[in-house]
This record gives C-alpha cells, sequence and structure tokens, in this order.
C-alpha cells in the first residue's frame, strides 16, 4: 500500500495541530490507510516502558473500558505493554491511529492490524519521511508530541522520573491537552507535574458524556 502525503493546508490537515503546535506543526504527514480516522474525537495513550505491574493491569483494563465505549485511539504502541494494548484495541470494532516515531517504507504490521488495515478500522500515521529508517529517542519525542496534539485527552499511565514521556506530558499541558494518570505511588512526580488522577465514576461519567465519543 503507497503512502499518501497530508500537507499542512490540505483540506485532510488535522487544524488541531496548528492550532497547538503552531509553526511546530509537521509540514507534512505519512498515512496508509484512511485519513478520515482522524476526524473522530481522539483519546491519546503513553507509557514509558518501563511501568509497574499493577499500573499494567490498570492499564489493560481502561483500554478495554474505552475500546468497548466506543472511544477512538491513537499512540506509539511501542512498548510490549502499548503493543499488548494496540491488540486489545484492534480486538474490537473502532478505528484506531498508530503513529510509528520512524518512515513509513518497510514499516511491518502484525497480522492483526494487516487486517484492521484492509478493513479501514486503521490508520498509520507519521510525520517522518525517507530519511528516518530507524526510530530515535529525538524521534519518539516528536512523535509523542504529534500523538498529544492530536488527542482530546491523554492518558499516560506511567512517566519514568526524567524521562521523555513526563517532558511530553508538560508540553501536552503547556497546549491544553488534559492529561490522566493512575493512582499509585510511582506516579507521584508525573501528578506532581499536574496530571490528573484517574477516578472510575470520573471516566465512567467522561465516557458517556455527549462529547465522550462519537458515532461517526
Amino acid at each position: 500500500m503507497q503512502a499518501q502525503h497530508i500537507e499542512r493546508g490540505d483540506i485532510g490537515y488535522p487544524p488541531v495541530l496548528i492550532q497547538r503546535l503552531g509553526d511546530a506543526a509537521q509540514r507534512t504527514l505519512y498515512a496508509l490507510g484512511d485519513p478520515g480516522i482522524l476526524g473522530h474525537r481522539l483519546v491519546g495513550l503513553i507509557c514509558s516502558i518501563r511501568c509497574p505491574g499493577s499500573i499494567i493491569i490498570k492499564t489493560f483494563d481502561l483500554v478495554r473500558r474505552l475500546r468497548d465505549a466506543g472511544i477512538v485511539m491513537v499512540g506509539g504502541f511501542h512498548s510490549p505493554m502499548e503493543k499488548d494494548c494496540l491488540d486489545l484495541l484492534l480486538g474490537g470494532s473502532r478505528p484506531v491511529i498508530v503513529c510509528p516515531a520512524r518512515r513509513l517504507q518497510n514499516l511491518k504490521l502484525g497480522r492483526e492490524a494487516r487486517g484492521a488495515l484492509g478493513q479501514g478500522r486503521l490508520l498509520v500515521l507519521s510525520c517522518f519521511g525517507e530519511e528516518a529508517r530507524r526510530m530515535t529517542s529525538a524521534q519518539a519525542m516528536i512523535r509523542n508530541d504529534l500523538v498529544a496534539a492530536l488527542s482530546s485527552a491523554l492518558i499516560i499511565p506511567h512517566a519514568s522520573r526524567q524521562g521523555r514521556t513526563l517532558t511530553t506530558v508538560h508540553r501536552a499541558l503547556g497546549f491544553g491537552c488534559p492529561v490522566f494518570t493512575f493512582a499509585d505511588e510511582a506516579n507521584s512526580d508525573l501528578i506532581a507535574a499536574g496530571a490528573e488522577v484517574l477516578r472510575n465514576a470520573q471516566m465512567t461519567d467522561w465516557i458517556n458524556s455527549p462529547s465522550g465519543s462519537d458515532e461517526s
């Protein structure tokens, strides 16, 4: 499948990127799949690679709830835990957006992802051109900014102290994207940075609100 180019200024270019990132908004996005998925209200997922086991379990439970509520999620889905979350999402019926921190050419997709792509339920979106053959830490930061900028809300299950995920939290809050996390001693730095603690009643209300999901 040939990647599509979405140029800044095109009708299909997400205006929220310019609103939130300004001049730093990517000039070109590269897409495999249906770019129309960008029109959904999106919830982002970003997590540090190292994550306490108790938080991983909570994350899987939350992702299932969001999937079953019809929420469309976006993320890099690179770490082992994030890949498991992607498998959960692909097991549902709603679209998903995956943002790799590298070019799309020669990108390997699993069987479930290929199937979802063929069904029009998966959009693979990158802001990196031919020069970005491999993922780097700098590219991962740019990718995380893209995910946060696209998101109506950002879920950060865990952010390692002084890690790049915590930097993404500060940037997301800076351009007005609400950030949610789990109540856990390991998340004290994340909560101190401004992330809101997820509570069952609060999340249920948010999911069930008229703006919590869309039916398009």
